[in-house]
């Protein structure tokens, strides 16, 4: 080891030392400690079918028949209401790592897309956490050992609120019997949720 001859030199090379430590540890103790302190809450709605637009020729009739008010109609009225999401799969959040509630749907939509769909969802935030859809049920306690066969469904939009996650369309539900709350750096899961046939 260099010895330095002037006290001076030695207390300046070690408060370089403790500011390049400094200047590295923040960042990432914000990083890493902040989440636990900060919430991000969502309120995303349910996707309604989408509105069919009326065409002119519709209109006409409509105004034709406002002017003739007593007169029968021969066609019958539809009797099927408008195709809204259907559940295909759900269930309630458990905590693992963390404490997690709320429950979790898949919905088929009217335009047959499905979407992963979280309400009443509250889970402690964490750094870079995302919703995994896993092959296994229960979700084991286990912390830097993947899933493996766990399709990511992306980075969670918030730890607090409804929220809506697209389904690749050629995913088969089959294969998946939960949706975990995954934080990335550590490896762990939050919470999860087991997703069964309502």
């Amino acid at each position: 080891m260099v010895k330095f001859k002037s006290p001076w030199i030695t207390a300046l090379i070690v408060a370089g030392i403790v500011l390049v430590c400094l200047v590295v540890a923040i960042p990432v103790g914000w990083y890493l400690i902040s989440p636990l302190f900060i919430n991000r809450q969502v309120a995303e709605g349910l996707p309604a079918p989408a509105i069919e637009i009326i065409p002119a020729t519709a209109t006409a009739a409509l105004e034709a028949a406002q002017v003739e008010p007593t007169r029968e109609m021969k066609e019958p009225m539809p009797t099927e209401a408008a195709a809204g999401p259907v559940a295909l799969r759900q269930g309630s959040f458990y905590s693992i790592a963390h404490d997690g509630s709320g429950r979790a749907t898949v919905y088929q939509l009217a335009d047959g897309s499905r979407i992963l769909r979280f309400e009443s969802f509250e889970v402690l935030n964490g750094p870079d956490l995302h919703v995994y859809l896993a092959p296994i049920d229960p979700v084991p306690n286990s912390v830097g050992a993947e899933i493996p066969g766990s399709v990511d469904l992306g980075k969670l939009k918030g730890n607090i609120g409804d929220q809506n996650y697209d389904l690749p369309p050629d995913l088969d539900l089959a294969g998946f019997k939960s949706v975990v709350i995954w934080c990335q750096p550590f490896r762990v899961p939050f919470a999860a949720a087991a997703l069964a046939t309502p």
